[in-house]
């Protein structure tokens, strides 16, 4: 016998762009916190529309950097000062601006890597399946359609209460996405 499909969210449909900017705003008002909007491309102001903070991926680049810069100073200094000392001319062991460009590629290097690993983290991926993909009405969104989703995982979700939610911030149809 087949498992019952566990609800994943609604998903409400919206015909333009002040549609789904004005009903992001209401629902962020309301208090939610695990939803999304989905666009075929960028809407000035739906950041401060969802309230969305500033992303952590600069951080994790920040990190990243600093550790690559550090490594080099230091891979560099053990080199020259304690594995293989060699004493040219009376010339110091170790100066930083001789190690300073290895350094420096380092720090873009490790940056780099920081920056992609961490946006890897905080968006959950990889993740080799999402309900999303095979609900057939949101294969529009890449053409003409706006989307909200809000997910059953949320603290706020309740069915009526998110559906009439929903229905008063002008969704055109609002369907239950299933796992």
């Amino acid at each position: 016998m087949a498992e019952p499909s566990k609800p994943y969210g609604l998903i409400a449909e919206f015909d333009n762009t002040t549609d789904v900017l004005h009903a992001a705003e209401k629902v962020r008002d309301a208090g939610f916190r695990r939803w999304d909007v989905f666009t075929p491309f960028p809407i000035h102001g739906m950041d401060r529309a969802m309230g969305l903070k500033n992303s952590k991926v600069g951080w994790f680049a920040f990190l990243g950097g600093a550790t690559g810069y550090t490594t080099g100073m230091l891979m560099i200094w053990w080199m020259n000062a304690v594995d293989y000392p060699i004493l040219v001319g009376g010339k110091p062991m170790f100066s930083p601006f001789g190690a300073f460009p290895p350094s420096y590629e380092l720090t873009i290097l490790f940056g780099a890597f920081g920056a992609v690993f961490g946006m890897l983290f905080l968006n959950r991926l990889p993740r080799l399946h999402h309900p999303l993909l095979k609900h057939r009405r949101f294969a529009q969104v890449t053409h003409d359609k706006f989307y909200i989703v809000i997910e059953t995982s949320d603290p706020k979700y309740s069915p009526d209460a998110t559906r009439k939610l929903l229905e008063a911030a002008g969704a055109r149809h609002i369907e239950l996405v299933e796992e």
